[in-house]
């Protein structure tokens, strides 16, 4: 028992680095974010429906479900957008410290779908995350857009997070990722297929992109979301989520050792990235706290 829980921590340590990694591909694809976004995207989806033809799984689902994942497809869509776009016009690491926002955006927006209060603690480290990224600004100006962009993507992914959350107690989470990467692929069709952007050029990529993109969509996306959702059934929701602040780090040092002096930053970044992540890390610690002492309460009730 106790080696099979170390087999599955160490594997979703390993699925947490694949999520780092992905941040390095999109800075080793040489296309633009949307295109980039287009090709993970319908290729995930293809990776994904193969994975249920071979389990024999069923992808029905109800017709208010349809409008439910276009919605939250989109918001996926743009987010993956900004987010590469984010790497592109700084570079993994701002992306990357920057995105570790979304925790304090989903704090913000869970209380109005799930009618809880806002916590004053949740506040208070809000700020200090705000205080962690004004170090930043004012010491690495020229990654403004950057940030800009990956602030953006927090709050998006904050916001689908929020959104799967109530999905997830009725449709498999599976299924979910399936139509939400089908229907942000074919959002993203309509935007290229108005701006005519579909053209022979479009599809003439690079060899090395072309590898670059299966990795992402296999490797990066269809198998490390299955794995994560059967990892998940074995560890704790609090050492999942503890695991998961580790991804910037991961991704931080692979960029530093790949990318060398692009990645090198002022020292101030590291003040300001160490302040995010450690507040990260604390918020994660007083939910888990909140949860165990709600948990003990109902027990003695």
């Amino acid at each position: 028992m106790q080696g099979n829980k170390l087999k599955n921590y160490l594997h979703l340590h390993f699925i947490v680095f694949i999520w780092g990694f992905t941040a390095i591909l999109g800075a080793l694809i040489t296309i633009d974010a949307i295109p980039l976004v287009w090709f993970r995207m319908l290729m995930a989806v293809g990776f994904i429906l193969l994975y249920f033809f071979i389990k024999g799984e069923n992808l029905k689902i109800d017709s208010k479900a349809i409008y439910k994942f276009i919605f939250s497809g989109i918001i996926i869509a743009i987010h993956w957008i900004t987010f590469f776009k984010a790497i592109k016009v700084s570079n993994v690491s701002v992306a990357l410290v920057t995105m570790s926002t979304g925790a304090f955006f989903t704090s913000m927006i869970e209380p109005i779908f799930f009618k809880k209060r806002v916590q004053a603690v949740e506040i208070l480290l809000g700020l200090l995350v705000v205080l962690g990224l004004y170090i930043i600004f004012n010491f690495e100006s020229k990654y403004t857009l950057g940030i800009v962009y990956a602030l953006i993507s927090a709050f998006l992914s904050a916001l689908f997070s929020v959104l799967n959350g109530l999905y997830i107690k009725k449709y498999e989470a599976t299924v979910i990722s399936f139509y939400q990467l089908l229907f942000g692929a074919i959002g993203i069709s309509i935007f290229l297929f108005f701006t005519n952007q579909f053209s022979v050029e479009f599809f003439n990529l690079k060899s090395t992109d072309w590898f670059y993109l299966v990795l992402l969509s296999s490797f990066c996306t269809a198998y490390a979301f299955i794995a994560s959702v059967k990892v998940m059934k074995y560890i704790t929701p609090y050492t999942v989520m503890l695991t998961i602040n580790l991804e910037p780090i991961y991704a931080i040092v692979l960029a530093l050792l790949i990318f060398g002096e692009k990645e090198q930053m002022n020292p101030e970044f590291y003040y300001g990235a160490l302040i995010v992540l450690l507040v990260v890390l604390l918020n994660g610690v007083i939910k888990n706290r909140n949860v165990l002492s709600k948990k003990i309460s109902a027990k003695k009730e």
